[in-house]
């Protein structure tokens, strides 16, 4: 029994650096699966925080029929790529209904990002393409979820799941 863990270690420990090294050898391309996005607020005040959360209501209603007829993430790019403007337009018109004086700026482009837990989905460290809105100086904290695929622009995911490619290894390795 005692081999058998050893040498369960051991594959871990294997497939673990293998994994690495080969996120390590694809650092400068972009996750080839996601679209993020990522609403970034003036700064940490209170009231820049809760127009963050306002804006991202405003802007998720807006996206969303627009994220609903991508069927990849190169068509989500170039959709929500394609409307940019309107995109700021949504954001600077709630800032305004709410007496901010600043404005936004919104671009898809690639950027390292941290790891990140949404519920199930881990989102390791690495270069993603992403929108990025920016509120004022875009100092603060971030909202942040998935265009495509569409984690946070449909009305129910239970039909998407995401797994780790470690989980699924280390499964059908013990099946």
């Amino acid at each position: 029994m005692k081999k058998f863990l050893a040498a369960v270690l051991v594959i871990a420990a294997v497939v673990a650096t293998i994994v690495t090294v080969s996120k390590l050898n694809n650092n400068a391309q972009a996750d080839t699966e996601y679209l993020r996005i990522h609403v970034r607020a003036n700064s940490n005040s209170a009231t820049d925080q809760e127009i963050k959360y306002i804006v991202k209501d405003e802007v998720v209603k807006f996206i969303t029929p627009h994220a609903a007829q991508c069927v990849d993430k190169q068509t989500a790019i170039g959709v929500i790529g394609g409307i940019l403007d309107k995109i700021e337009e949504v954001c600077d018109r709630v800032l305004k209904q709410h007496g901010y004086n600043y404005s936004s700026r919104a671009a898809v482009r690639q950027e390292d990002f941290p790891t990140r837990v949404y519920g199930d989905l881990t989102l390791e460290a690495g270069i993603y393409d992403a929108l990025i809105i920016e509120l004022g100086s875009g100092e603060g904290d971030n909202w942040w979820c998935v265009i495509y695929p569409p984690l946070c622009f449909t009305s129910g995911t239970a039909d998407v799941k995401y797994r780790s490619a470690i989980y699924d290894i280390i499964h059908k390795f013990f099946k």
